[in-house]
């Protein structure tokens, strides 16, 4: 079986880390196969992406520290499989649901980081232990330095502890911690309300996040006077300006 599943439930594309055994970490083989679920998804009629893992001990426990396992690099590139993992999620069109089944640590923190939300069981637990073997999250933090106030993300960088989901949640990195038995459920119902959005809005509105992340007030808000008046052109934005006006349910199409 595959170590990694791809499935389409109604309007989501779930991509499942499938190595319950190895606590579903990450080799480049498991990076090539979630990118290749997320192009797929993107190309497909879903309407968001659903990443999570197999069993009930781990989400993803980062690399896999075993001998040809996670940290085989090719020094003469200067970018990483899981780095150019990163980059295509924030490009992906489609929202991203981190449905996170159990213990998310080191690089799974980036597969948590990198969805557009998180939902977390209550026995979850987080947490960066890269210094307790001689490295750092450094690639991990190129997403994670947007979520979590420097404090936090500091005081997890430095120490490696493992915190619970009440913390994580209160540090940005969640949406809802539910019940183990609730975790499903709570994520179809957030991929059902994102199904019933514009695809455009969507796709254009993802773009508009990321490139206003990177500007000061006056950049930002006349890239978004700009934005707003491209929005209006697309046939999504009529739309939904007619239905309303009609008093009808919207009919998006994505264009």
């Amino acid at each position: 079986m595959s170590i990694v599943l791809y499935e389409e439930r109604g309007p989501a594309a779930w991509i499942t880390l499938n190595r319950p055994e190895k606590r579903n970490a990450i080799t480049n083989d498991l990076l090539a196969l979630v990118s290749e679920g997320i192009a797929r998804a993107a190309a497909s009629g879903a309407r968001v992406i659903v990443l999570t893992g197999a069993g009930e001990k781990a989400f993803c426990a980062g690399g896999d520290l075993q001998p040809g396992g996670g940290f085989d690099f090719d020094f003469a590139s200067p970018r990483t499989a899981y780095g150019n993992l990163l980059r295509q999620s924030q490009d992906c069109p489609l929202p991203i649901i981190a449905a996170v089944n159990g213990h998310c640590v080191a690089g799974g923190m980036g597969f948590l980081a990198m969805a557009d939300m998180a939902i977390a069981v209550e026995e979850a637990k987080f947490g960066l232990p890269e210094v307790k073997i001689g490295l750092f999250p450094y690639q991990v933090l190129s997403l994670l330095k947007d979520l979590v106030p420097p404090r936090i993300l500091r005081e997890m960088c430095l120490t490696g502890a493992l915190y619970d989901a009440e913390f994580a949640g209160a540090a940005g990195l969640l949406n809802r911690v539910v019940p183990r038995g609730g975790l499903m459920a709570a994520v179809e119902e957030m991929a059902a309300a994102l199904a019933t959005t514009s695809p455009t809005a969507t796709r254009r509105g993802k773009y508009a996040m990321r490139a206003l992340a990177a500007m000061d007030f006056d950049r930002a808000i006349s890239f978004a006077e700009g934005q707003l008046g491209l929005a209006t052109l697309t046939g999504d934005a009529r739309e939904g300006l007619a239905s309303f006006n009609e008093k009808r349910p919207t009919a998006f199409r994505g264009d």
